[in-house]
């Protein structure tokens, strides 16, 4: 029994999806042509669709599962469950006017023309605000519409911020903040929310180790208890004796960016000889 997954055919989502599955031991085929591949050592098979097609895919049991922008999801009301939050793929969505304009909130929108690809999305925020806007819905280069008089302001898509500042915009109103989600059918068999469960546990293990480091010190006995003193949130730092006598060997796992900030302080503790390591995989 495999579990079929839905996966963008190209661009960032599916090199982060890929190399996810890969680090969690499914290896599949990049072939660009063939729709439909079988993974390697594991019951499952990835489906190579445009982003804005895979929730209905899902939702319609075409595919099990598939890998999305929450964006993506919202916009096209999906009727699937989302199963993982992926940490990766992360934008928002927002509202932006022209720099010139003094933005004073929400009612500003009054009456104004919003151009858009996301228009349900748009269309709720302003229902909760209490705004009635003229939705404008153009399928890309959205960025342009408040130049070319088409519009007054803009919901799309943010990143860096580099587009809106080129075409003279400003962010005024953050309504989403999206990052990539696995949702999963409704329906799923047993047989494959077993699979599914798997492939959770796969990714759980990758996903938490992603961020963290393996602390090795050494350091004279005396020194053990304030340098666990300065390690934040460890329960049973690994402490083990060095052939030489009165010394140390403290092994731990750290946030990475945890560790930059102690790293003085460890070494004000006595610590020495501090080797960090990645972490490839992380089963708690």
């Amino acid at each position: 029994m495999k579990l079929r997954i839905a996966v963008q055919s190209k661009g960032r989502l599916n090199e982060d999806t890929m190399a996810i599955l890969a680090e969690a031991g499914i290896k599949v085929s990049s072939s660009k042509r063939t729709l439909l591949v079988s993974a390697r050592k594991f019951p499952m098979e990835v489906l190579y669709l445009r982003d804005d097609d895979i929730p209905e895919t899902v939702t319609d049991g075409v595919a099990d599962i598939g890998v999305v922008g929450l964006n993506e999801y919202l916009e096209r009301e999906g009727d699937a469950d989302i199963v993982k939050k992926l940490g990766f793929g992360g934008c928002r969505l927002s509202i932006a006017v022209p720099k010139e304009h003094a933005y004073d909130g929400p009612q500003w929108l009054e009456g104004k023309r919003i151009a858009t690809s996301y228009p349900c999305i748009l269309r709720k925020w302003l229902k909760e605000k209490g705004v009635n806007a003229h939705i404008h819905v153009i399928m890309g280069s959205v960025e342009i519409s408040t130049g070319i008089g088409l519009a007054d302001a803009i919901f799309d898509i943010v990143s860096s911020g580099a587009t809106l500042v080129s075409n003279n915009l400003k962010e005024v109103e953050v309504v989403l903040e999206s990052e990539a989600v696995l949702i999963a059918n409704k329906n799923l068999s047993d047989e494959k929310r077993a699979v599914l469960e798997q492939l959770l546990f796969r990714m759980d293990a990758v996903m938490t180790a992603a961020d963290k480091r393996y602390v090795l010190m050494n350091a004279p006995a005396e020194c053990v208890d304030q340098i666990v003193s300065v390690l934040p949130g460890v329960k049973s730092p690994t402490i083990m004796p060095l052939a030489q006598d009165g010394w140390c060997s403290i092994h731990t796992v750290l946030d990475e960016q945890c560790f930059w900030d102690i790293i003085g302080r460890l070494k004000e503790a006595g610590a020495q000889g501090i080797l960090v390591l990645p972490i490839e995989k992380m089963i708690l």
